[in-house]
C-alpha cells in the first residue's frame, strides 16, 4: 500500500501550513551559494501543491518570506524577490490548469512594484479557481498581523462602529489576514528546527505540528503524505479528555 492510499480521506486537515525552511543550509550542502537553495525550493512547492490539491486540502498557506527577512544581505533578498516574480509567471499557467486559487497574506504593500504587479496580476487570473487555495504569506509575521488587527478594531471603536464589549475571539479573527479560511489544523515545519517562527500563532493554536528534518528543497509530496498521515493517528482533543471523545462518539 502507498503512503497515498493510507490517507482517510474524510479525515484530511481543511487547511495545512507550511514553514519552507533549510534552503540557504541545502545550498552549503551542495556547494552553493544560498540563492541555489531558493531556486531549488521552487520544486519542492510545486510537487507540494500539485499533491495537496490532488488529494483534496482546501486551504494550504506556505511561509515564503517574512517581515523579518527583510533584514538578509540586499543581495540574497534582491534575488528572492527575482525568484519570486519569475516563479509566479511560470507557475500561474500550471494554477489555472489545477484549478486552484493563489492568494497573500502579510504587508504585501511593502513588495517592491514588480513583484506586487505579478502577484496581483496572477491573484486576479485565478480568481475564479475553487480545486483549492495556495496562500503565500510574503512579508509576513504573525506580530504584525495581530497588531495591524489591534489597530482596526480600535479604530471602529474610536468612529463608533463598535463597543469594547464586542471584542470576542471571533472578531479578532475576522480582522486577520486569514479571515476567508479555517484555521490550519496541520502546520508542517522543515530542516529539523523545532519553533513556529512569528508564523500564525493565532491561527495555529489548536493545530497539529510537525517537524521533519528534510530540507524544503528535498520535500516531496510523499513527505506531505506522511505528516498527513501522522496528523491522523493523533488524538486531537482540544482541551476535552480522551474518555470524553470517547463518549462523544460512542
Amino acid at each position: 500500500m502507498s503512503l497515498k492510499e493510507k490517507i482517510d480521506l474524510q479525515r484530511l486537515p481543511r487547511h495545512v501550513a507550511i514553514i519552507m525552511d533549510g534552503n540557504g543550509r541545502w545550498a552549503k550542502q551542495h556547494g552553493k551559494i544560498r540563492t541555489f537553495g531558493h531556486q531549488s525550493g521552487v520544486k519542492a512547492v510545486r510537487d507540494t501543491v500539485e499533491g495537496a490539491a490532488e488529494l483534496g486540502v482546501e486551504v494550504l498557506t506556505l511561509y515564503a518570506f517574512s517581515t523579518e527577512n527583510w533584514s538578509r544581505p540586499r543581495f540574497e533578498i534582491d534575488a528572492l524577490m527575482h525568484l519570486l516574480v519569475q516563479t509566479i509567471s511560470k507557475e500561474t499557467p500550471t494554477l489555472m490548469e489545477n484549478n486552484i486559487r493563489l492568494a497573500t497574506i502579510g504587508n504585501t504593500e511593502s513588495l517592491p512594484d514588480k513583484v506586487l504587479k505579478n502577484l496581483n496580476k496572477s491573484i486576479d487570473k485565478t480568481a475564479g479557481n475553487s480545486r483549492m487555495t495556495l496562500v503565500l504569506a510574503l512579508s509576513y509575521s504573525s506580530r504584525w498581523e495581530i497588531t495591524n488587527a489591534v489597530q482596526n478594531i480600535a479604530r471602529e471603536v474610536k468612529e463608533g462602529l463598535l463597543k469594547p464589549e464586542d471584542i470576542n475571539e471571533k472578531l479578532i479573527s475576522q480582522h486577520l489576514n486569514t479571515a476567508a479560511w479555517p484555521d490550519p489544523e496541520l502546520l508542517i515545519r522543515t530542516s529539523g528546527e523545532a519553533r513556529v517562527s512569528n508564523y500564525l500563532l493565532w491561527q495555529i493554536a489548536y493545530a497539529e505540528l510537525y517537524f521533519t528534518q528534510k530540507l524544503w528543497p528535498d520535500f516531496r509530496r510523499e513527505d506531505l503524505y506522511e505528516a498527513i498521515i501522522d496528523f491522523q493517528n493523533r488524538e486531537r482533543r482540544f482541551g476535552k479528555t480522551s474518555e470524553q471523545l470517547k463518549s462523544e462518539h460512542a
